[in-house]
């Protein structure tokens, strides 16, 4: 028996000099867990601060992109409510009929559908010029209307300042401007759009200077749609990624919501 209780005594001897050494380890490795802890705080705090950085970098050069080559404005129109006119020419008109006057002006006949748009009429949005603007109320249908007169037509197109001129142009510029965006914001869009330039002998080659999607040969009706729906989602994916005000979006309003996505007042621009 005595025997037995010194071997008893050496084994936990031993159990307590392993014991020993493990709480040694143990303190070592939750100071070497605390000196990494201050590290990836710091780490933390340098990649927050960087964060910070790039996304001024970025935000000053979209407004300055937006302010020289880009300029995206809204133009008011000099068209007055009918409901005014109407009041001003009938004095017994009464109220009920002026309402309606005001309701029928903020509806639009959209896409086989009536839209309610309460811009409609009073402004319109451009982009690089007053003179390249868009409708407000994204009724794109002067573009494919042309088209399908051009058909039907022959002869030159004498018409420089016809809408779908201006529709189209405005169309291509949004385009160069949002691709132009995702490289800066270095946000992957959720639809293509490229912009190519063919040259005299008929070859591609990767260029900003030419949007093939509006700018090339007229499109039909179904092409121009699907690709101004794919232009729309583009620039609502950018406006979520930037944490855009939701209330201020409208899935149809192209350059409006291109307008609130680069305004100075965004606050998350660039993040």
């Amino acid at each position: 028996d005595t025997e037995g209780l010194l071997r008893i005594k050496e084994e936990n001897q031993k159990h307590y000099r392993r014991a020993q050494r493990h709480q040694e380890k143990k303190e070592k490795i939750q100071r070497h867990n605390r000196r990494l802890g201050d590290l990836v705080e710091k780490k933390t705090y340098d990649l927050r601060t960087q964060y910070e950085h790039l996304a001024k970098l970025r935000r000053t050069h979209i407004l300055e992109l937006t302010s020289v080559i880009f300029p995206i404005e809204e133009v008011k129109t000099s068209m007055r409510d009918p409901a005014d006119v109407s009041s001003e020419s009938d004095n017994a008109m009464t109220s009920s009929t002026v309402s309606k006057l005001a309701e029928a002006r903020r509806t639009t006949y959209l896409s086989g559908r009536w839209v309610c748009d309460d811009h409609n009429g009073d402004t319109s949005i451009s982009i690089t010029g007053p003179w390249i603007t868009l409708p407000n109320n994204g009724d794109y249908s002067a573009y494919y209307n042309w088209v399908e007169e051009k058909k039907t037509t022959q002869g030159p197109d004498m018409e420089h300042n016809n809408p779908a001129h201006t529709i189209s142009a405005a169309l291509c510029y949004a385009t160069q401007l949002v691709n132009t965006l995702s490289l800066i914001l270095d946000v992957n869009l959720p639809k293509k759009l490229c912009n190519r330039q063919v040259n005299t002998r008929g070859e591609s080659e990767t260029s900003f200077g030419l949007n093939h999607e509006f700018c090339g040969e007229n499109l039909s009706r179904h092409k121009f749609t699907r690709a101004v729906k794919k232009l729309n989602a583009n620039i609502l994916h950018l406006c979520f990624s930037q944490h855009v005000n939701l209330d201020l979006l409208h899935p149809l309003h192209t350059l409006r919501n291109l307008m609130y996505l680069v305004s100075p007042d965004t606050e998350n621009l660039g993040r």
